[in-house]
């Protein structure tokens, strides 16, 4: 009988063991198999400016740019903020008509929305191309994922728009964090919002350039801080809304006391007010912290109408979950307790199971002949053997 239970006890723990080896150690994958039926050759990039389009053909070679100031040398300075990484240029010809475009890459859908939102004066028309889209007289620009278009007619033309939308469905779009839009636009409130007034900024270049309401050392690039203005209509007047937002609340809270103390100085500031200030209601003049972003209200509305219009300024964070490598050490030692865990349970459930099985075996072959159900229950005699 002890023999047996020593058995039983082997045979359990080595089963456990396999288990929990089993557990640890994955399944190894098949090594993926490679057939090559010639040299391979990687998928040319199409080019951001086609040879010819709806009718315009290029009258020479679309020219590649790879210095943003061939592009724009009085704006260089605002392109490299914007993270303009070069572009294109071409002049087309359809019979005596001429056609000037552009066409200007950033590394990401941030960086072009910025810059066509540089570009694109307030009072433009609105048109329907690509993602966004302007014109003044015979200058027509649009934005496309992280591509930015401006072109020139020397005569525009009922079908000038359907033109343009042929051109943007060659544009490439980028895939994965590059082509998200800015975050801070979403802080915006929408309501009496003229959109054809939004400018977006990453650099003190890019803020002044657009009308910036403050002077670009009071916001803070310096400490990658990005700013959003637009223009309300307001019942009282106009309003300008500026938001800006920095990588952290502390930040946040230490640039709106400066803020806050600029604005207070009024006519003995340092530097002095821009003309957006100086043309604003000193009195209508707030600034506001949410979290990491700053909002400031100027105009001509009245205090109250200003006030309502920052207070629906409200920062919600997101929380996202963070991928983690599936073999970290927390994974790797989280297994092993878990295989012990198993270990012992299953080796304990082994010993009630066979106590029970061996035990009740035992009692049902005592009744079968006759005996009671435990040895306990046994009287022994001692016999002395005295006949002799």
């Amino acid at each position: 009988m002890r023999w047996m239970f020593m058995a039983a006890g082997v045979a359990t723990l080595a089963g456990a063991g396999l288990c929990l080896e089993a557990q640890q150690t994955p399944p190894k994958k098949p090594t993926p198999m490679m057939v090559t039926t010639g040299s391979p050759t990687a998928p040319k990039e199409r080019p951001l400016l086609p040879d010819g389009f709806a009718g315009w053909a290029a009258a020479d070679k679309p020219k590649p740019v790879t210095d943003p100031a061939e592009l724009d040398n009085a704006n260089v300075a605002a392109l490299k903020e914007y993270g303009c990484t070069g572009g294109m240029t071409a002049s087309y010809k359809r019979g005596d008509e001429t056609l000037n475009v552009r066409a200007l890459s950033f590394q990401d859908v941030s960086g072009a929305y910025g810059a066509y939102s540089f570009y694109r004066q307030n009072g433009w028309p609105k048109a329907d191309i690509g993602e966004g889209a302007t014109s003044d007289k015979n200058r027509v620009l649009f934005w496309k994922g992280n591509t930015v278009v401006d072109a020139t007619f020397s005569h525009v033309g009922p079908m000038s728009a359907g033109e343009m939308r042929e051109l943007a469905k060659g544009l490439p779009l980028p895939q994965g964090n590059r082509a998200l839009p800015p975050p801070i636009l979403a802080n915006l409130p929408q309501d009496s919002l003229d959109k054809q007034t939004t400018h977006f900024a990453q650099g003190p270049a890019g803020y002044a350039g657009s009308g910036g309401v403050l002077p670009p050392e009071q916001v803070g690039f310096d400490r990658d801080a990005e700013a959003v203005t637009a223009n309300y209509s307001l019942p009282s007047g106009p309003a300008t809304l500026t938001l800006i937002d920095y990588p952290t609340p502390q930040m946040a809270e230490a640039q709106e006391k400066k803020i806050r103390e600029y604005l207070k100085a009024g006519s003995a500031a340092q530097p002095t007010f821009p003309k957006p200030l100086q043309d604003s209601d000193q009195v209508s003049l707030e600034v506001i912290r949410s979290g990491p972003i700053v909002g400031l209200v100027s105009g001509d509305a009245i205090p109250d109408e200003s006030h309502k219009l920052l207070t629906q300024v409200h920062y919600s964070a997101e929380l996202t979950r963070m991928p983690q490598d599936r073999d970290n050490e927390i994974v790797k030692t989280s297994r092993f307790l878990m295989g012990i865990a198993m270990l012992v349970i299953v080796g304990c459930s082994a010993a009630i199971l066979l106590g029970f099985f061996l035990g009740g075996g035992r009692a049902l072959y005592r009744v079968a002949r006759g005996k009671p159900v435990s040895a306990m229950y046994d009287v022994e005699f001692i016999r002395l053997h005295l006949e002799d």
